[in-house]
């Protein structure tokens, strides 16, 4: 858009002369022959704008002095803007349809690779067979959302159709393949989509960490913990399909080393544990090369001595005067439940929650839900932090307000340099409440939310209608260092300067039209910038040429007392008659 504008003042300032000589010259020869049937048609709009414009003249002689009418739009649109602004729900980055769907699958502690694969493959199944459907990958042993690997984890990656060839969003194919996996009891199936921006978490949604800030590490405490904040979440409105991956019900087997014992038999645990390592799990050695091909050796015991538990008990250990020990001499092994992988976030154990806001909700809204539960319900010694793109949402805080209020201040200071007055420019800024009122009005109207690309809009707006009323203040200000009061050079300048300024407002407004009607790929995005954009400038433009004017008188009166004995400029600023 920057690179835009700039493009834009470039053609402005070297092409549009010579164009415009061009067409005034074929309008002058034209002029001389008879006249066309469109030229006819520029006849009668030219006669009834003309009609338009007296109108509007006489509307502002008549309001133009009068503060109440100039300062009660001025308050009502302000105090509007800011119940709008409450009510319509706020948001970060919308989550867009990216034709992709995540399908996470989990199946009891304890479910072989072989048993989590049937589901997946019946999952694959009943996507494939949907029209909207293009194709399904499919990985057994692996969680999306995690990141971790086992048995009882798997994935599916669900690629739909382009948007031009189906006519159900991501939303509708997720809540379709719900109920056609709902016959599915032996695993827990998440449907989800990607993150609205690439690296920012594994899912869309809220994604947080529920962390154990006691420092007991009781894995089964914070198990406890965790199944009751989402029981509780899953309760609000705001929230649907509130989920954690914290699972400590796997069963495992725990060894239990007597130090005594191997000491006395010259071992150490370190060394005993390497040698399970290895035996077990295995080790890398080294290369070899045969064939011109290089092949890994990998040290592992044969799979006849390692198939079973207790086959553990059964494998030596050289000492330290190397002689083979058994393990089962100071070891024995125990049937324990716990978690397949433990995390930290922040240097404490933490659990993964992840889940949506509920349809016809905000991720700011679900935020703000989430925060409430956290302080009612999660008990002393355990706290929450964010990720993803919700700990950017949640850090965010007031920082769009603060952008605002920063752009308001340079566009301020590049007037007040411009009109040599720190009041003359005050016209210009108090314009931009109409245009806020407008902006979210029609967010409202729409069902969108006030996400990034709405603030986009509001700060491009500051731009736009600053420039419209720059039309009517620039050339009043002109007429009143002239020697005309402000109400005779506003009134003058507010007529002279209406064309422009409706022409260009309403040709940016039809320009915004087919954004805020997108369909497909962006169409969240594209909706809501130009939603907000048209309805900034609608408000702005219809009561910008009536609240302008007056704003001007006051600022200009106050402008002339603080100067009252200084002389007035020769010269006007931009241009001169």
């Amino acid at each position: 858009m920057a690179f835009a504008i700039v493009l834009s003042g470039i053609t402005a300032l070297t092409l549009t002369p010579a164009l415009c000589a061009l067409f005034l010259k074929n309008i002058h020869h034209a002029e001389n022959h008879k006249k066309s049937r469109l030229q006819k048609v520029f006849a009668g709009f030219n006669h009834w704008y003309n009609g338009l414009s007296d109108n509007y003249k006489k509307l502002i002689g008549a309001i133009v002095n009068r503060r109440m009418i100039t300062f009660g739009l001025l308050l009502g649109f302000s105090v509007g803007a800011g119940l709008i602004g409450a009510w319509v729900p706020s948001g970060f980055i919308p989550q867009e349809d990216q034709g992709t769907i995540y399908a996470n699958i989990t199946t009891p502690s304890g479910a072989t690779l072989e048993r989590t694969e049937k589901v997946v493959n019946e999952v694959q199944r009943i996507a494939s067979d949907m029209e909207a459907v293009n194709s399904v990958s499919s990985l057994a042993g692996f969680s999306v959302l995690s990141d971790g690997t086992g048995a009882v984890y798997g994935m599916n990656l669900i690629s739909l159709k382009n948007w031009n060839q189906r006519s159900a969003s991501d939303n509708d194919i997720i809540r379709n393949l719900e109920e056609k996996t709902r016959h599915i009891k032996d695993a827990s199936i998440e449907f989800f989509t990607p993150p609205p921006v690439p690296g920012y978490g594994n899912s869309s949604g809220f994604e947080m960490r529920l962390l154990d800030k006691t420092g007991s590490g009781d894995l089964e405490q914070l198990q406890k913990t965790a199944d009751a904040f989402v029981s509780e979440l899953n309760k609000r409105p705001e929230i649907v399909n509130a989920f954690t991956t914290f699972n400590t019900r796997f069963p495992q087997y725990l060894l239990h080393i007597d130090g005594d014992k191997a000491a006395q038999k010259g071992i150490t645990a370190e060394n005993a544990m390497s040698t399970l390592q290895t035996m077990i799990g295995s080790e890398y050695a080294t290369n070899f090369i045969r064939f011109g091909q290089m092949y890994k050796v990998m040290v592992q015991a044969l799979p006849e001595y390692r198939a079973q538990p207790d086959d553990m008990m059964k494998l030596y250990i050289k000492n330290e005067a190397g002689k083979m020990v058994p393990l089962s001499s100071f070891l024995h092994i125990e049937k324990v439940y716990g978690p397949e992988q433990v995390t930290r976030y922040n240097m404490y154990t933490s659990a993964m929650v992840n889940g949506q806001p509920a349809p016809g909700y905000s991720s700011g809204q679900a935020i703000a839900a989430i925060k409430e539960v956290a302080a009612q319900k999660l008990p002393q010694g355990f706290g929450y932090d964010w990720a993803g793109s919700s700990r950017d949402q949640a850090q965010s805080g007031n920082q769009a307000i603060y952008i605002f209020l920063i752009c308001l201040l340079f566009v301020y200071l590049l007037l007040a340099a411009q009109y040599e007055s720190f009041l003359l420019p005050m016209p210009v800024i108090l314009s931009l409440p109409m245009g806020i009122f407008g902006a979210l009005f029609f967010l409202m109207i729409m069902g969108l939310e006030n996400n990034i690309y709405a603030q986009i809009a509001m700060i491009m707006l500051i731009g736009i209608l600053g420039k419209n009323a720059i039309l009517i203040i620039e050339y009043a200000a002109m007429k009143h260092r002239l020697g005309k009061t402000p109400i005779e050079a506003v009134i003058e300048g507010a007529a002279l300067r209406l064309r422009p300024f409706l022409m260009t407002s309403f040709a940016f407004i039809a320009g915004l039209i087919p954004l805020m009607f997108a369909t497909g790929a962006g169409k969240i995005g594209n909706n809501t910038i130009g939603s907000a954009a048209a309805g900034g400038m609608i408000f702005g433009t219809i009561f910008g040429v009536i609240v302008i004017p007056g704003l001007y008188v006051v600022f200009a009166t106050l402008a002339d007392k603080n100067h009252r004995n200084g002389s007035k400029e020769k010269a006007p600023f931009s241009e001169s008659i």
